[in-house]
């Protein structure tokens, strides 16, 4: 019989194997190469395997944003420090993103799309506080004419009564957490949406913090939330050959 954890073990009967997160599935980036996360718990091994597979490494440098590997056979890979800048202070630059990421306190957290929305905070990839809600929003409608208008009005004004409720929700969470301290806001959803809320006069101390922008999430959900604390603090690398 195979052991547990080996290659021969079968998934639990009637349960689904499970999916690797999104946030861990490679991405295809514009003008070459692809784009991964990776924990930080797994960073000096990762390191250590691109160095492998690439030849060895010829360089690693750093800058307040990133760490920069550059291996024998050209490939590179840009390391980005989250809620950057991290301090170097003549430390080994992935002993300086290391410590960086093992420095960051409490983050804010505001997801926002049509008709949902969840604002909270968080520390070390948990969820400290939340709060999400949800209201009717239409969609859209090909029908034409005074009909189509009507429609439109009224799918209007119940977008902007949701971004002014989420507005308020992200005041209520968010700016007391501000004056105790934030590190970080990391934000997520519908662009559009998202810039509208922030807009908002209450809100407009949030705009000084580093920021990591998620717009893959789903709709706002305190699962979605959780799932945003812990994609937070990955560390996305950007691989080019």
């Amino acid at each position: 019989m195979a052991g547990r954890g080996s290659a021969g073990a079968r998934p639990t009967p009637g349960k689904p194997p499970k999916k690797r997160p999104v946030s861990l599935v490679p991405q295809e980036i514009s003008g070459g190469g692809r784009r991964v996360q990776v924990p930080a718990d797994r960073l000096v091994g990762w390191v250590q395997r691109f160095g492998v597979r690439n030849g060895g490494l010829v360089s690693m440098t750093a800058d307040p944003s990133a760490v920069v590997l550059t291996a024998v056979d050209g490939t590179t890979a840009r390391l980005v420090a989250p809620f950057g800048p991290m301090a170097l202070d003549g430390r080994e630059p992935l002993e300086a993103l290391l410590e960086h990421i093992a420095g960051i306190g409490v983050i804010g957290i505001l997801l926002v799309r049509a008709g949902a929305h969840a604002a909270g905070t968080a520390r070390g990839g948990a969820v400290l506080s939340s709060s999400t809600h949800r209201a009717y929003v239409q969609g859209r409608t090909a029908a034409g004419g005074w009909s189509q208008q009507r429609y439109a009005r009224r799918r209007g004004n119940q977008l902007d009564a949701s971004l002014d409720h989420a507005a308020q929700v992200a005041a209520q969470v968010l700016v007391p957490a501000l004056a105790e301290g934030l590190d970080g806001l990391a934000v997520g959803g519908d662009l559009g949406a998202l810039t509208a809320v922030l807009g908002d006069p209450e809100l407009a101390g949030l705009a000084a913090l580093p920021r990591r922008m998620f717009g893959d999430v789903p709709e706002p959900r305190r699962v979605v939330l959780d799932e945003v604390a812990e994609r937070a603090l990955l560390v996305e690398i950007e691989i080019r050959p």
